[in-house]
């Protein structure tokens, strides 16, 4: 029987690159369902900038773990312990609040908790802007732009990572494959919200299961979207 759980949190740990795997690992050790693995560069503070006067650029790997609000505690504390980011020069981690998530469809929720989703995504104020981060297989990210557009959104950026989840556990001579997987950026303003994950969840049928998976992060301010500030400051007038 699957047991009730409260919505979740997205926790993001930056670490080196080849680290990944132990992150993702200790998240479903902990009780959670995978995560995504992005690619990127960078240095920290206990990284050198220069070597020998060249600059130097460290590889990092960025891991997105969706998980459970009641769970959460457990599985940063597996993360952290197993990483050892609670050392120097071990990598980072921070924690974001999510609006509201779709493609979970095998997880149960707390009415009250569903009824509070939708509160939200249904403000009659629809003021500011949310981020919509949906994650794919790769090759269907065309499918999440074209439903987004659909819902009003005005387009999207995909970032190309790798990842793995409940509905995925295929092996090649007993090694573990990690799918390739297409993560959408899509910026929109609050009113659009409701009306873009709609779209979404019936054109890229992502709540059934292994088709992916969307979150919704809000967004404090924005910058070089200046034609839809206006759209925004008129609408609420």
């Amino acid at each position: 029987m699957t047991s009730l759980r409260k919505d979740h949190k997205l926790l993001v740990t930056i670490v080196k690159k080849g680290k990944a795997k132990k992150i993702v690992k200790a998240a479903k050790e902990a009780g959670s369902e995978g995560g995504t693995v992005l690619f990127g560069q960078g240095y920290g503070i206990h990284e050198k900038k220069k070597v020998f006067g060249l600059e130097t650029v460290y590889e990092k790997e960025v891991i997105l773990t969706l998980i459970p609000e009641d769970i959460l505690p457990q599985v940063v504390e597996e993360i952290t312990n197993k990483a050892k980011l609670n050392e120097p020069g071990h990598g980072i981690g921070f924690i974001l609040e999510i609006r509201k998530t779709i493609g979970i469809a095998h997880m149960e929720y707390e009415e009250n908790v569903k009824e509070e989703l939708d509160e939200m995504t249904d403000d009659i104020h629809h003021k500011g802007f949310d981020l919509i981060i949906t994650i794919v297989d790769k090759g269907n990210s065309g499918k999440v732009i074209d439903a987004s557009s659909r819902g009003g959104a005005e387009g999207g950026t995909v970032i190309n990572g790798r990842g793995s989840g409940i509905h995925e556990k295929a092996k090649l001579f007993s090694i573990q494959i990690e799918p390739e997987k297409d993560v959408v950026l899509t910026l929109i303003k609050k009113a659009q919200t409701k009306e873009v994950l709609k779209a979404i969840e019936e054109d890229v049928r992502i709540n059934e299961p292994g088709r992916g998976i969307s979150f919704v992060l809000p967004v404090e301010e924005t910058v070089g979207i200046h034609h839809l500030m206006e759209e925004l400051k008129e609408e609420n007038e």
